[in-house]
């Protein structure tokens, strides 16, 4: 029988108070905190964790769901996100205008009724 071995991401407790005008300069910079990173790591292997996404973004970074997501949009758009990881912060990108283009058709599709 195999193991399945999972890397657990630990969040850093100072990183998870970080401001966002901390965040805004630590971007200016072309740095990203150890929280980013950490979401950027997550990102990568989610799927990994057993529950749901929600469950284990609370559980790991201490954020609602909402608030995750608004962290993590605001990360893939910066561009030190894209040098740490441009393959990952591309196909979320992709991910995230398919998303907006299928509200957008529906929000379309529902107005000519």
């Amino acid at each position: 029988m195999s193991e399945i071995l999972v890397q657990q991401v630990q969040p850093d407790p100072a990183a998870s108070g970080t401001t966002a005008a901390e965040q805004a300069a630590a971007t200016a910079e072309g740095d990203l905190s150890d929280r980013d990173r950490e979401i950027l790591a997550f990102e990568r292997q989610w799927w990994k964790y057993a529950g749901a996404k929600e469950q284990a973004v609370r559980e790991l970074f201490g954020l609602s769901a909402t608030r995750y997501y608004q962290v993590l949009n605001a990360l893939i758009d910066s561009p030190a996100a894209l040098a740490h990881d441009p393959m990952l912060v591309k196909r979320l990108r992709r991910m995230r205008s398919t998303r907006q283009r299928a509200r957008s058709a529906r929000r379309l599709s529902d107005g000519q009724a």
